[in-house]
């Protein structure tokens, strides 16, 4: 898995980390059955005992199998101070199943 982040995304990342004594994370938040939405977050929080970590430009972002399962190979991360963070795209399915491995 790789994670992009923008030049902005990044100055404000490295910003708040030396503010925090937490980590950033990205999670997911899974909505719906039929037509099923998935929104992803960004957050700072501590670590857990079975985060994947994926290490990018120095930085450790930390997620759980259950939202790296709805992530792309490729996610990219966007920082606006109108938005704040955008993580990937959001998801949208109009399948009624969910894949469980």
């Amino acid at each position: 898995m790789l994670i992009k982040m923008t030049e902005e995304a990044r100055k404000k990342l490295k910003e708040m980390m030396v503010n925090r004594a937490q980590t950033p994370r990205i999670d997911a938040d899974v909505a719906g059955g039929c037509g099923m939405t998935v929104k992803f977050s960004f957050v700072f929080d501590e670590p857990r005992r079975n985060d994947l970590i994926i290490e990018t430009d120095g930085i450790e972002i930390r997620l759980d199998r259950f939202t790296k399962r709805y992530l792309n190979e490729e996610t990219h991360i966007e920082y606006s101070d109108e938005h704040g963070f955008l993580v990937g795209e959001s998801f949208a399915s109009s399948a009624c199943a969910i894949e469980i491995d």
